[in-house]
């Protein structure tokens, strides 16, 4: 039960076993729990549900790495928290409305996050390749949230 469980929330309720791209396919299906999350709760509902997932994450993904390589293609559970860290800095911008702007910046944060996901610029570099557990699993995932979100705050001073 706890291993199913364990599963079910690493691949983020089986998006995890997307047959191409699954890392590309957590972030974006993270991306309507992101418009949710900002509209009605701002920034403290990102940063809560980013937090959150992370921990949460980390948990269920200490569990799979029990049967696993390090850091498998089915585990996107640190896509999603990544992703909705990448929307910390701007998540009040988005609280309350959805217009063309919002569009922009939902897209260039889902954008911005795969670009820094998968560039892994340090310390996201470091966390993948240094960290083998599951901490170092989710925390290049925060790190190239956390470099998406100030680009992407920069570029909303700007849209």
């Amino acid at each position: 039960m706890y291993k199913k469980l364990s599963y079910f929330i690493a691949t983020m309720f089986g998006v995890g076993y997307c047959p191409f791209a699954s890392g590309t396919a957590g972030s974006f299906v993270t991306i309507p729990f992101a418009f949710v999350i900002a509209y009605f709760f701002g920034a403290y509902g990102i940063w809560a549900a980013a937090v959150i997932v992370f921990f949460v994450g980390t948990y269920a993904v200490k569990e799979v790495l029990k049967y696993t390589k390090h850091d498998p293609s089915i585990v996107v559970v640190d896509e999603m928290a990544g992703q909705l860290f990448s929307f910390a800095l701007v998540a009040d911008q988005l609280a309350g409305t959805f217009n063309w702007r919002a569009g922009l910046i939902y897209l260039f944060g889902f954008a911005l996050f795969r670009l820094f996901d998968i560039t892994k610029p340090q310390p996201a570099k470091w966390a993948d390749s240094k960290v083998l557990n599951a901490w170092g699993v989710m925390l290049d995932d925060i790190f190239a949230g956390a470099y998406a979100s100030i680009v992407l705050y920069v570029i909303c001073i700007y849209l």
